[in-house]
């Protein structure tokens, strides 16, 4: 009789199989020799046997089909199969005379008709074991769902507590990881040279292995960083401290899908505007070269038959000067308007009460609708695509009220902080001028706007709202910004029901008109 060893263990770390590999090899070969049998090949490896589709296993049947060995030895029929087709297969191949004898050191066999109903009774017992496991298991990550703790591996920047069965921060990475975050946001800055970044900074893996680029992508899209987390395709808000906001995250997503980081090319360091422009007649690219000691740019004339001409960076340089001027806001009048914000801030605050009562009402309404949406999904009114959809949009909206009421109950107010910032970049303005930067005015001009177009020698582009409104201003009065400049407006409504418009999109008048 020829004998084949088959040793296995699941994909599961070491300390938790009942023997390793090795193990079992040197238990069977000793089993072996005492029996004096003939093994002829051996088949070993690290997969489960939940499912069939094992390829040493298959390999092993093929041998065996082939008539090259008579017999399976192996540690306990479990090794062989915890699923009712590998398990048949092999009580088959007993049928067929195939498999003359199976041997185990913790197991008794024969090839009789008792013998191939104890088998079966074993391969039987095999996936009811890891049948139950596997519903225990479903149970527990149901019970840890219902308290929002994320049923796995805890991501860089937390830790699995083992003795609470939570997971808990792990500040030293966390700090890390929230750097991270806010370097991406600033557009600057690549995945690449992020994942230098955190390299440098000491950031390792929970395996102490170094951040490649892919699993950075993966840390910056990972909505567990500020409290939630989805699994199995349904999103569920988290009982864990996030480290960053929902506001970073969503700034993050939206740089890494316009790939907003700046590109640093050497010719830009010539050729300022070049990349910024697009051909106002054919639509394509404008592309700049130097002639005669000045630079030139051109429409690169790739699609069809373009009429427009070369201009002069000096003529660009004087547009772009010329709408900056506009905008620019003296430092005189801009800690005026600073100070007139200030003075807004304290009187927001006392109107954050209906502002908190406003938020909490919506929280709550949240929850109604989330039990309303779980009755439809569980009534199939709905599909489970449709339910995880509005489910995670419903949570997600649920994490923005709750910072807001953080930030107003630290004492900030959410549109104060834009509005100093847009002031302040008037102000900047000013210096832009003045120092004549242009690789400055062109970061400037894309972070303030968008389309913009060269036509007939001319620059246009679409300003965000507040920018437009300034320029507008400053040519009705045919002179740069002075104070009083602008303030919000007041709205007996404190806060709309529907989603926030953003700082750009909000209303202004003069400061002299706003009641005090």
């Amino acid at each position: 009789m020829r004998y084949v060893i088959y040793a296995r263990k699941s994909s599961e770390s070491e300390e938790r199989q009942i023997l390793s590999i090795e193990a079992q090899l040197a238990e069977l070969q000793e089993y072996s020799a005492k029996e004096k049998l003939e093994i002829v090949a051996s088949f070993q490896e690290a997969q489960t046997a939940k499912e069939p589709g094992r390829m040493k296993f298959a390999e092993m049947l093929s041998f065996l089909n082939e008539n090259r060995a008579d017999g399976i030895l192996s540690w306990h029929p479990d090794r062989l199969a915890r699923n009712s087709i590998d398990g048949g297969q092999i009580v088959y191949l007993l049928d067929t005379g195939k498999i003359k004898d199976l041997k185990f050191p913790t197991f008794w066999f024969e090839n009789t008709p008792q013998g191939k109903f104890m088998l079966n009774i074993a391969f039987g017992q095999s996936k009811y074991y890891i049948d139950n496991l596997s519903e225990n298991i479903r149970r527990g990550h149901r019970a840890k769902l219902r308290r929002g703790v994320y049923p796995g591996s805890a991501p860089i920047g937390y830790l699995n507590n083992h003795r609470t069965r939570d997971i808990d921060i792990d500040h030293e990475r966390a700090s890390l990881i929230h750097k991270g975050f806010k370097l991406y946001a600033t557009g600057k800055y690549t995945l690449k040279q992020i994942a230098k970044a955190f390299k440098d900074m000491g950031l390792r893996s929970h395996k102490g292995n170094i951040l490649a680029v892919s699993c950075v992508q993966r840390i910056l899209s990972k909505s567990f960083y500020y409290g939630l987390f989805e699994f199995k395709g349904e999103t569920y808000q988290g009982t864990h401290e996030p480290i960053i906001s929902k506001k970073l995250f969503d700034k993050c997503q939206e740089v890494m899908k316009d790939r907003g980081h700046i590109k640093t090319r050497k010719a830009e360091k010539t050729f300022p505007f070049r990349g910024l422009f697009t051909c106002g007649e054919c639509g394509c690219a404008i592309t700049a070269e130097t002639q005669k000691g000045h630079n030139y740019y051109r429409c690169t004339k790739k699609r069809e038959i373009c009429l427009q001409k070369y201009v002069r960076e000096e003529t660009l340089t004087d547009q772009v000067k010329s709408f900056l001027q506009k905008v620019s806001l003296p430092s005189q009048d801009t800690e005026k308007v600073l100070r007139e914000l200030d003075k807004d801030e304290q009187k927001a605050k006392a109107n954050n009460h209906a502002t908190l009562q406003n938020l909490k009402s919506e929280i709550s309404d949240i929850v109604a609708k989330l039990d309303k949406l779980l009755s439809a999904y569980l009534d199939e009114i709905v599909s489970a695509q449709e339910y995880a959809a509005q489910k995670e949009k419903l949570l997600s909206r649920k994490v923005e009220c709750n910072e807001e009421i953080g930030e107003i109950e630290n004492g900030s107010v959410s549109w104060l902080e834009p509005a100093r910032a847009f002031v302040k970049s008037l102000n900047h303005t000013t210096e832009l001028v003045r120092s004549g930067d242009k690789s400055e005015m062109t970061t400037f001009l894309k972070q303030i706007g968008s389309n913009h177009i060269l036509i007939d020698k001319s620059i246009s582009f679409s300003p965000k709202i507040p920018y437009k409104l300034a320029a507008e201003r400053s040519e009705a009065g045919n002179s740069h910004l002075q104070f009083p400049f602008w303030r919000r407006r007041e709205d007996s409504n404190l806060r709309c029901p529907c989603e926030h418009a953003s700082f750009q999109d909000w209303c202004f008048q003069p400061l002299s008109h706003a009641s005090v």
